[in-house]
């Protein structure tokens, strides 16, 4: 299908016949706009099939249509477009702060460390919708779920730890996400969950917030984040801890609330370890979203334009030379 983008220029088809003609015997001369500056003879005393006449007329005639830029356009191919519904939730608990993980061969803390693996994570999903939940004595919705990753990502490095309190609200966490995921019809309802100690507060428990998650379809990934061992430096020597103790004891809890969404749980003790996990949840089965349609565009402008400059140059050339 032949389409124009500004039709209205051919409003400008008439102009040459509408301008005033010298009535003068000497020939007068046309000054055509645009890239027809040259004068071309256009006299009151033509004959009306005169050559140059002609040649004049045709060649307003080409860059007219050439300014209104012709477009064919092709028959509407159909775009499916398949992706994953992810909200990932951060916490931001006061243990958060231990430095216990290596990344890029320093010593960082855990939030450090998750930053920077999440933030790769998100800024890879293309085609993905992600929202964002960062928790600690509550939870609050940073980002809701949106296939703008930059934004997403943005809002997770512009986080601080104490920005919502020092402790650990996960059900508060879960129950705001199942909430954000019943809004959305046709979704894939996926939570992962970040992590480093067990639930100490919020309105929910994990138990409870995960209840709502089944009933909504929401599958829980669950990742544990903190080293089992770490040298403590002291003033005699030094001895090894384990920094992670209380989420080794939820580990279980964490095991099973999450299997009996159809997720599951992961346990990162350093970066690496981390950012496998992540490569095994690129692997969740993605949701068909409703197919988009794209029309295949030729632009035909040059088509006219080439034609109307050459016979402008050879029309010049004829006239200087003949």
């Amino acid at each position: 299908m032949l389409s124009l983008h500004w039709p209205w220029l051919l409003l400008l088809l008439p102009l040459p016949w509408l301008l005033p003609r010298q009535p003068k015997a000497p020939p007068a001369a046309l000054r055509l706009p645009g890239l027809l500056s040259q004068q071309l003879p256009l006299a009151s005393t033509a004959k009306p099939h005169s050559g140059w006449y002609l040649v004049a007329l045709l060649i307003w005639v080409l860059a007219v249509l050439a300014s209104t830029r012709p477009l064919w356009l092709g028959e509407p191919v159909a775009l499916k477009r398949e992706g994953r519904d992810l909200m990932i939730a951060v916490d931001l608990s006061g243990s958060m702060q231990l430095e216990d993980m290596q990344l890029q061969g320093q010593l960082v803390d855990r939030f450090t460390m998750v930053r920077s693996v999440v933030g790769d994570f998100i800024q890879r999903r293309d085609g993905d919708r992600l929202g964002l939940i960062l928790f600690a004595d509550d939870a609050y919705l940073q980002a809701p779920l949106t296939f703008d990753r930059n934004t997403v990502r943005r809002f997770l490095q512009e986080a601080e730890l104490g920005l919502v309190g020092r402790q650990t609200a996960i059900g508060n966490a879960i129950a705001l996400a199942t909430k954000r995921f019943e809004q959305l019809p046709q979704s894939s309802r996926v939570l992962v969950l970040l992590t480093d100690g067990e639930n100490s507060t919020g309105q929910f428990t994990p138990e409870q917030a995960v209840q709502l998650a089944k009933q909504a379809g929401v599958k829980l990934y669950t990742i544990g984040v903190g080293a089992s061992e770490v040298q403590q430096r002291r003033f005699f020597g030094s001895r090894t801890i384990n920094p992670s103790q209380e989420l080794d004891a939820a580990e279980a809890t964490f095991k099973r609330l999450s299997e009996s969404t159809g997720g599951q749980y992961f346990r990162a003790r350093s970066t690496d370890q981390l950012e496998q996990i992540y490569l095994a949840i690129d692997q969740l089965e993605p949701v068909e979203r409703e197919q988009s349609k794209w029309r295949p565009q030729t632009e035909l402008y040059p088509y006219l334009l080439m034609p109307a400059l050459l016979l402008l140059m050879l029309s010049a050339a004829g006239r200087r030379f003949g």
